[in-house]
């Protein structure tokens, strides 16, 4: 059976969510933001073992509050997380004994279905790189440095990245490895991987797997959860 690891970076600071709690560790329907995202990670069969990523002052905090209060027994390692997401993710990769895939997922992402996760490990097997998308809904327009919109992109040829995002442990250590060698940044991990030339697959993921960065997103994620249990 293939060891696949997951990696929960949870090291940003949420500045727009106007709180001196780090926005993973607010309450969610009275368990915390992060508890949600692990959880489902923690009751996937598929999943060998969980890192999760976070800042350094608050490993302890994690630790009482998350992982031993919910009894997150598959959770590795709390591991110290850098500057960037891209420096925290690859802080985790480094912590990989040894694993054949790897999945890296926001850990303010919190809605996510063990269906698309368990959809993301079948479909790694086949593409080696797969990444969670949906259409987007607007019109999107690039603009000009003054402002003025220099192109109308074909909106079905558009897709809102998500997470998880599942790899070839070989492959995603090698593209984290070469984009810190050479400071080469991305606002995620497929960016890094497609720099080495192997094509990313898209799967449809949901417009429910939203990440939670403002006040309104905590208020739709009580709802949808609500709604799921109902």
């Amino acid at each position: 059976m293939e060891s696949i690891t997951a990696i929960i970076p949870a090291a940003g600071q949420g500045k727009r969510m106007k709180s001196k709690l780090n926005k993973q560790y607010l309450s969610l329907l009275d368990k915390p933001v992060l508890a949600h995202t692990v959880e489902v990670f923690q009751n996937c069969d598929l999943i060998t073992e969980i890192i999760v990523v976070v800042k350094e002052d608050e490993i302890d905090y994690c630790r009482r509050k998350v992982i031993e209060k919910y009894n997150y027994n598959k959770v590795k390692a709390l591991i110290r997380g850098g500057q960037s997401r891209q420096k925290s993710v690859h802080n985790g990769l480094q912590s990989v004994d040894n694993a054949d895939y790897v999945l890296i997922h926001d850990g303010a992402r919190p809605l996510l279905t063990e269906d698309m996760l368990c959809r993301a490990v079948d479909q790694v097997k086949d593409y080696k790189a797969v990444g969670v998308a949906v259409p987007v809904k607007d019109t999107i327009k690039r603009i000009d440095n003054d402002g003025y919109v220099a192109e109308t992109p074909v909106r079905d040829k558009l897709w809102a990245i998500q997470t998880p995002q599942a790899f070839e442990y070989s492959l995603v250590s090698e593209a984290y490895n070469k984009a810190m060698k050479e400071g080469i940044s991305g606002t995620d991990t497929s960016i890094l991987v497609e720099r080495l030339g192997q094509k990313v697959k898209l799967i449809r993921g949901s417009y429910e797997n939203l990440k939670i960065t403002t006040p309104e997103d905590l208020i739709n994620a009580e709802a949808i959860i609500k709604r799921r249990q109902q």
